[in-house]
């Protein structure tokens, strides 16, 4: 706290924490709730503490005050988030809020919305709930046995082809996990089988190296006591580690001046060819000689060199930047760009067109918590087993265990027609020799429990046919190839 007040900057949760302190001012709560009759909040399972405690704050008695949730799809806590500002809100007031159920069901079949209820229904605690809808349906959702990670790829991947035989397009079916490395078997068959595929849960823009340079030197242009901005600012020049610049930092504060402080600082060796040109630039943003956007440009061609230089893809990086540049053009100032791409950022950041498809056609895989809110045809979640799902990293607490079983929940509602809960039988054990055998054995997730079977179909893959009784020639069949074996090994022995 000490160092962000040093510096003026705040994070993103000091938004939140900032508005609470007003909020928390009942003549300032006053006149911020006077502003707005009505306050509609969505996504509410999906808030966290301090900000129940502003609408709290702002709407005392709840009047003009409707929030709208889904208890069974609070999936965030690590972001923060708790269950409990859905399932407590309505005792907040006097007299308690009103509920509204919304239990009709757009998307899914009867069956699957059955088996979901089922599994949801033994939450230790929820608002109850049971969706239905019209769409009839007699395949109910699959709990497919196999035996290990290898033959769920298979399996997965030939019913996915099936199913696009049938006329069903890869894009409107989906492979759902609840942790990104549970896919790796599969992404292996997928590129062995040639099937086009993405993943999602990947990397934000703003959380690309080439991004984060840029912006640190608009940061810092535009707030000189930024040190964090500055920092990795200054270590982009050739022969700066952290040691220089911390040294460049403490005299920019000693000045406070950076265009003077960076002209008048003695740069090592290996950075003397490249300082000028720095502290120039600086020099011009921080004066804003050349006004918005163009000193955008002026930092992205200054840039351009240290990303060749530091990057080997750095022409997929540089069309983030040209990209960058673009967007910063229609904002009327350094200032608001900032804090616009800060507050709403892109989702996503860009890479080189592969080879292009004939159909434009891929499978979907993703993590549970990046699939909510989407829906497919077909849907098949991996390693449905006590350990996956539940994570074996989230099951210390009651609380914990139940948001497991909701994040179960999740992915079952994500599927439109069809529904394969995959469980393999055993996994092998890392670290091993190639041809190692050793493993440990796996139980079906414990959110589905024997009592809830009936509402699924549960089938073994590969299918393994009814044994036949043996005939009188082929146990003497059997009887005389063991005889030869026996044979040869004697003669081998001799």
């Amino acid at each position: 706290v000490h160092a962000k007040q040093q510096q003026s900057v705040l994070d993103y949760d000091d938004l939140l924490l900032y508005w609470s302190h007003l909020a928390a001012e009942p003549s300032i709560a006053a006149d911020l709730s006077s502003r707005f009759d009505h306050v509609l909040v969505d996504e509410y399972q999906d808030t966290n503490k301090l900000q129940a405690s502003i609408l709290l704050s702002m709407k005392p008695d709840g009047r003009g005050l409707t929030v709208v949730g889904d208890d069974a799809q609070s999936i965030y806590s690590f972001r923060g988030a708790t269950v409990r500002n859905i399932l407590d809100f309505p005792n907040h007031f006097d007299p308690p809020a009103k509920c509204v159920t919304l239990e009709r069901n757009y998307r899914s079949t009867q069956p699957i919305l059955a088996a979901s209820n089922a599994v949801i229904g033994l939450a230790t605690e929820r608002y109850t709930k049971n969706l239905w809808t019209d769409k009839a349906s007699a395949q109910r959702p699959r709990i497919v046995s196999v035996a290990d990670e290898a033959d769920q790829a298979r399996y997965i991947v030939e019913q996915i082809l099936e199913a696009r035989e049938g006329g069903m397009t890869l894009k409107q079916q989906a492979v759902l996990f609840r942790a990104a490395h549970h896919s790796a078997a599969l992404e292996i068959e997928l590129t062995r089988r040639n099937i086009p595929f993405v993943k999602f849960g990947g990397l934000k823009f703003l959380d690309s190296v080439h991004v984060k340079d840029v912006l640190a030197v608009l940061r810092w242009a535009e707030n000189p006591r930024d040190r964090v901005a500055g920092f990795r600012v200054v270590q982009l020049l050739p022969g700066i580690g952290p040691a220089i610049a911390g040294r460049v930092l403490d005299q920019v504060a000693e000045r406070g001046n950076t265009a003077s402080a960076l002209a008048a600082f003695a740069p090592p060796p290996r950075a003397s060819e490249d300082w000028p040109v720095f502290a120039g630039l600086m020099a011009k943003v921080c004066a804003r000689e050349s006004g918005w956007p163009a000193e955008f440009e002026m930092i992205r061609r200054w840039y351009e060199p240290h990303l060749e230089r530091n990057h080997e893809d750095a022409a997929i990086r540089h069309g983030d930047v040209l990209q960058m540049e673009s967007i910063a053009t229609t904002y009327p100032t350094r200032e608001r760009f900032l804090t616009e791409l800060t507050l709403d950022p892109p989702d996503a950041t860009s890479d080189e067109s592969g080879v292009p498809l004939i159909d434009e056609d891929y499978l979907i895989l993703s993590t549970i918590h990046s699939a909510k809110g989407q829906e497919w045809k077909n849907v098949f979640v991996l390693n449905g087993v006590d350990g996956c799902i539940p994570s074996d990293m989230g099951t210390g607490s009651d609380e914990e265990i139940d948001e497991e079983r909701r994040l179960l929940y999740v992915a079952m509602t994500r599927a439109k027609e069809d529904l394969h809960i995959v469980t393999p039988q055993r996994f092998y054990v890392h670290n091993q020799t190639a041809m190692g055998d050793r493993h440990v054995w796996a139980a079906r997730t414990r959110f589905i429990p024997a009592h809830l079977m009936p509402q699924f179909e549960a089938r073994a893959w590969p299918h393994v046919p009814e044994p036949v009784a043996p005939t009188a020639a082929g146990l003497a069949a059997a009887a005389k190839a063991k005889l030869d074996i026996a044979a040869r090994l004697k003669k081998m022995w001799e």
